[in-house]
């Protein structure tokens, strides 16, 4: 019997959970971490699975392997992955990531440089669980995209690149409240598959892999609902997603850079956000707070039907 044992350490950011790879993950050679990802996706697609599905994980979790950067001023590299496959970035796991760094005593309170497949990231641990990340570019490339979708009729909504590509909705009729999660994965993911089926794509024929909506808040600018890939709900306020909003209000002349924005999450959590601008370019700017939950060996047996995770 063969057994294997990955060392990793769990988090939580504003209820959305991490469980970063420490040691014991595949071996991705040298290249980009680009084409790192394209390597684990295609050689070892089964330590995905076996990380964050069931019966170790759950449809919520994200995963991060540690991994060499290639740029000599980062402190690591990191790809990100979920129950169904890889993601571009990760800001909610980004936040998870610095804290478990500075809980594993890899970096201190300051800014860190951190490599992933779409770039280089910045990430200032201002103290013992507040992260502010700067994230990619984002931006916006098409504003009031109508959408047929079943049982519904016209939905309409903005297109946006925060990390990832994101259908943002802000007219619809739905309550964003935790007691109506079960109401919004079913509009959402109607959603995301009209897109699909009418061919509404982001740049270069990209899918459109996470659908957000907004509504009014009582304690924050806004609050939204976020179908994640895979029909899981982010319970975060979504980093990249926050990202593509600010890259909206920025584009609309509703929001001015550097005045901080307060984006609350379905389940009543809180990013700040706020955006810099570097000539034509949007750079937004995310802080959240996150906590380590914790330090695990997961062990994986040859002899376990289900030792690399359940799978649809």
């Amino acid at each position: 019997m063969i057994t294997k044992r990955i060392k990793v350490v769990d988090s939580h950011t504003g209820g959305e959970p991490t469980r970063v790879v420490i040691s014991g993950g595949p071996d991705l050679k040298k290249g980009s971490l680009s084409d790192r990802r394209m390597l684990f996706q295609t050689d070892f697609d089964d330590f995905r699975s076996a990380i964050v599905n069931e019966p170790r994980g759950s449809d919520a979790m994200v995963g991060a392997l540690l991994c060499e950067p290639v740029d000599p001023s980062c402190v690591a590299g990191v790809i990100f992955f979920n129950n169904v496959g890889y993601l571009e970035m990760c800001g909610h796991g980004t936040i998870g990531l610095i804290v478990t760094l500075a809980h594993i005593g890899t970096i201190g309170l300051g800014t860190h440089r951190i490599e992933t497949p779409v770039g280089v990231i910045e990430a200032t641990l201002d103290g013992p669980n507040s992260v502010t990340i700067r994230n990619v570019p984002s931006y916006r490339i098409a504003k009031t995209v109508a959408v047929e979708v079943e049982g519904i009729g016209i939905i309409c909504g903005d297109i946006a690149w925060g990390g990832n590509w994101f259908f943002l909705v802000n007219d619809h009729a739905e309550v964003l409240h935790i007691s109506n999660i079960d109401r919004l994965i079913d509009v959402t993911w109607k959603i995301r598959q009209a897109l699909k089926r009418q061919g509404i794509t982001g740049a270069e024929g990209q899918e459109i892999d996470h659908i957000e909506l907004f509504s009014q808040s009582p304690t924050a600018d806004s609050r939204n609902f976020v179908l994640c890939p895979g029909k899981a709900y982010d319970r975060s306020p979504c980093g990249t997603g926050t990202s593509a909003k600010v890259a909206c209000l920025v584009a609309d002349g509703k929001l001015k850079p550097g005045v901080w924005y307060r984006q609350e999450s379905v389940i009543g959590s809180l990013f700040e956000a706020r955006a810099t601008l570097d000539g034509d370019q949007i750079i937004p700017e995310i802080r959240g707070t996150a906590f380590v939950t914790a330090e695990a060996e997961l062990i994986i047996t040859d002899a376990d039907p289900f030792a690399m995770g359940i799978r649809a």
